[in-house]
């Protein structure tokens, strides 16, 4: 099993969680929605896998490249 971490693309505030740990994603499925400048910009997955970890919570402002998650593939 590889680690595989889901980075931010943008600075932001996470706006809503849509996953929760354990779930199974699918590649380009989508984890969190980030919030910048009244724009909503969904972080998705890079590859399939298990959810492992979220390392940030609602409300969190987040910096670009920011580790936001864990998947295991």
């Amino acid at each position: 099993m590889a680690k595989v971490v889901v980075k931010s693309e943008i600075a932001g505030k996470v706006w809503k969680i849509e996953s929760k740990v354990g779930d199974q994603i699918d590649e380009e499925g989508q984890i969190m929605i980030l919030e910048s400048m009244k724009m909503e910009i969904p972080v998705l997955a890079p590859r399939g896998g298990t959810l492992k970890e979220i390392l940030v919570a609602e409300g969190e402002s987040v910096a670009e490249g920011q580790t936001v998650a864990t998947l295991e593939a």
